[in-house]
Order: C-alpha cells, then structure tokens, then sequence
C-alpha cells in the first residue's frame, strides 16, 4: 500500500503554531532561544517550566496541526485521572508522518527521540515507503524527547537530512519527567494504534478517523521511570476508536493482535519488564506497544469490533504507588 504525495505540507503548519508558541512563550511558561549559527528552539521543560497548555501545544505540533488535542476528565469507575484525548480525521498523515516518535537523533553524546513533522521532510524511515507523505518541505519542525538542549551540531545534522539550512529548522524540547513531556507522549493513544496496524500488514488507507484517550498519570521522579509510566498510560489504559472502510473478515482476523494484551509480556507495568529484561528495550515483544483497548467502526458495513481491555490494578501499580 503506498500513499500519493499529500498537500497538507506539515512542516510548514507545524510552524505556524510554532509562532504562535513563541509569540505566547510566557503563558504557556516556555522559553524561546536562537542556537547561534542555527535555528529555533523552544523549551518546554528542561530549564523552563512548561505545563499542561505546553504540552497540548507540542502534541498538536507534534501531529502538524491535523489533530487536536485536550485534556478531559476521568471515565467513571477509572483511577480518577485527566484523560488526554485526540482526535483525528489525518490519522496517517497526523500520527505515522508526524507523530511517530521514529527518529533518533545521535550526534556524539547527544541523544534523543525525534518526532514530529521534520521526519517526513526527512523521510529515511523504512515507514515511509509504505505510507508516502514524503516532503520536500521549505521548513523542518520537531519534538525532541530530551533533557539536553540541543546544539547546533544537532540542528546541522537534522537540517543535512532534511535538505535544509540549519535557520530553517525548529525544535521543541522536553523530557519525559517533565509535565509538558509526559503529556505530549500520553497523547499518543491513536498513534500507537496505528502502528500496529502497520506491524500486522493491516492496510492504513482503510482508516480514516481515529479517537484515543488515555489516563495523563503524575509525573515521574526522572526520565527512566517516566517512560514507564507513560508506556503504561498507553498499554493499559487508552481506549481507542477507529473508523475505518472494507470488509469485516480481515478487522475480525487481525482485531485479536492489536491491543497489547495480545502481548507475551503484557500484564506488568512496564518499568517491571524492562528490568526483567536487563533494561535492553530491544528484548521486550514490541508486540506489546499497542492500546489497551481497540474499536473498529466499519463505515461500510454499520458493525462496530471491539477488542482488548483496560487494566486499572496494573495502572494503578505503576501511576499511584
């Protein structure tokens, strides 16, 4: 399944509300730098503060503006926690070119988790043979997960991939421990799903709209944990809706492998498992990076699959203890 050539060029809206961010920098509690000989960066939680609005802001940057973001109160009977909910009529566009957090970024010591729109104007992922969306952009914005400012090294080796002048590139920045950083990476409900769906070889082009939340737990002590625990706001707490078009037979046959209780390691927070595996991240089933529940509603035949199951004793353990 290959995509053709989109029009929404996502680099260049993700830079609109990118101007919007640096020209509300002191409400959403972020600060704005130039990186000399380079380009812009905002942080949004390693030296400033940032906040619940910051992090809706890199969520919706993160997703080029093709999906909205916002925080909602908590289902009855759950943990008592906000929800972080989006919503998409892009989703693979907004959530696979953009948002995928698919991008290491490495120069020397420096490293962090690049997502956003500036891995479509770099388009080196294998993903992208799959899904189209390259882009010869004018402008390349990302989100790095971090707790380093980035160097101009950084912007050089991003502009280099992206065909770009180092000025043209802006980053955003948070750690995971950090309010902006753990709810940027909580909105990923739909995201994940949809990743799954391309591990299985379930055709993308039949989703068309999707609908997540997923509990925004407190924020962790440091960067380690926090990756625990936003992975188990994902895995065992995001509900999510797919709307999608064809037939029934092939949602029924890959629905069971889609939430991540259809993993062997599914079941313990995941700050558990990765100790069990020796903290090598590469061991765990990356069959377990899923929601914990997923609906299909077919548009071309009224039916509604609905698979997987939340698990609060397992959230609770991770997000309260």
């Amino acid at each position: 399944m290959t995509h053709a050539a989109n029009d929404f060029k996502l680099n260049s809206r993700a830079l609109r509300l990118v101007d919007d961010i640096a020209a509300r920098a002191a409400e959403l509690r972020v600060a704005v730098e130039t990186v000399p000989g380079a380009g812009r960066v905002i942080d949004a939680g390693i030296n400033a503060p940032g906040g619940l609005e910051a992090g809706l802001a890199l969520a919706r940057v993160a997703m080029a503006g093709l999906g909205e973001v916002a925080l909602v109160p908590s289902e009855a009977g759950g943990l008592d926690l906000p929800l972080v909910q989006v919503h998409t009529d892009h989703p693979v566009a907004s959530c696979m070119a953009a948002q995928y957090a698919g991008w290491a970024i490495q120069v020397g010591k420096y490293f962090a988790m690049g997502s956003g729109p500036m891995r479509a104007a770099y388009g080196g992922e294998d993903l992208f043979k799959d899904i189209g969306h390259r882009e010869e952009a004018a402008c390349a914005v990302g989100i790095l997960e971090t707790r380093k400012m980035p160097t101009a090294e950084v912007f050089q080796l991003i502009a280099a991939k992206t065909r770009l002048e180092p000025e043209k590139v802006s980053l955003l920045v948070a750690p995971t421990a950090s309010q902006a950083g753990t709810l940027q990476v909580v909105a990923r409900s739909v995201e994940t799903a949809l990743h799954k769906l391309h591990a299985l070889k379930f055709p993308l082009d039949r989703v068309v709209s999707g609908f997540g939340t997923a509990p925004l737990g407190p924020v962790a002590r440091d960067d380690l944990a926090a990756i625990g625990r936003t992975n188990d706001c994902v895995l065992y707490g995001a509900r999510v809706t797919l709307w999608v078009r064809g037939d029934d037979e092939t949602i029924a046959a890959v629905g069971p492998k889609v939430p991540s209780s259809a993993s062997k390691d599914h079941g313990a927070p995941f700050a558990e498992i990765f100790e069990r595996y020796g903290r090598d991240f590469y061991k765990i089933d990356p069959g377990l990076f899923s929601p914990a529940e997923v609906s299909f509603q077919n548009l071309d035949t009224g039916r509604t699959h609905r698979f997987g199951r939340r698990e609060d004793e397992v959230l609770k353990r991770s997000l309260l203890s």
